[in-house]
């Protein structure tokens, strides 16, 4: 899997055709969590599931405030590294059956993975189905005025690119979050996060 590659901390991008590739924040994935995912880690006071946990820094921040929480990522590098630093994690993808449905208070979706599946609509479906009745999504979202965008993407490391996949990018007010209620948006460290509630 290429996004091994990037979660080994090797220099890697995210290639959209028509658009100026992205590098992807590899050093901020191996570090521990910084500034910016304090606004992250603050909103989770009960049990967390971190969707696409990559490294497991988010994962391992929160057991060390005493947080129960589990990652979830479909790469086995992923899930490694997560318990080689002492977090837990399940190698699987969201729309997979997940340990705890309907009974986490918080899920998280940091570092772009909104994107998922390239439906964030169906990805927040996914999501209520997991949350506790008013637990909530905390999502890392572009900037206001980005708008949404989807498309095939691939990861590219070095001279090697992955298979074209679907993923997609969303300011906070481009999402629709059927079921949801807004609580929150901030910026934190020229990140955008954004809070909702189910309903």
């Amino acid at each position: 899997m290429m996004f091994d590659q990037a979660l080994m901390g090797r220099p890697s991008w995210l290639d959209l055709p028509g658009t100026t590739p992205r590098e992807l924040s590899v050093d901020r994935w191996q570090a521990d969590a910084d500034d910016g995912d304090s606004v992250l880690l603050d909103a989770c006071a009960g049990p967390t599931l971190d969707v696409g946990c990559g490294p497991g820094r988010l994962v391992t921040a929160l057991l060390s405030r005493g947080v129960r929480a589990l990652g979830v990522d479909v790469s086995k590098e992923a899930v490694r590294r997560t318990t080689a630093r002492g977090g837990i994690a399940v190698r699987r993808s969201v729309f997979d059956q997940l340990p705890g449905e309907g009974r986490w208070q918080h899920v998280l979706l940091a570092d772009g993975n909104i994107g998922i599946g390239g439906d964030p609509e169906a990805l927040l479906r996914r999501v209520r189905q997991l949350l506790l009745p008013s637990g909530t999504v905390v999502v890392e979202v572009e900037q206001p005025g980005s708008g949404l965008t989807t498309g095939r993407v691939r990861v590219r490391t070095g001279g090697a690119n992955s298979s074209w996949f679907e993923w997609a990018w969303s300011d906070a007010d481009s999402l629709t979050a059927d079921g949801f209620f807004l609580l929150w948006q901030r910026e934190r460290a020229g990140r955008w996060f954004a809070c909702w509630e189910k309903l």
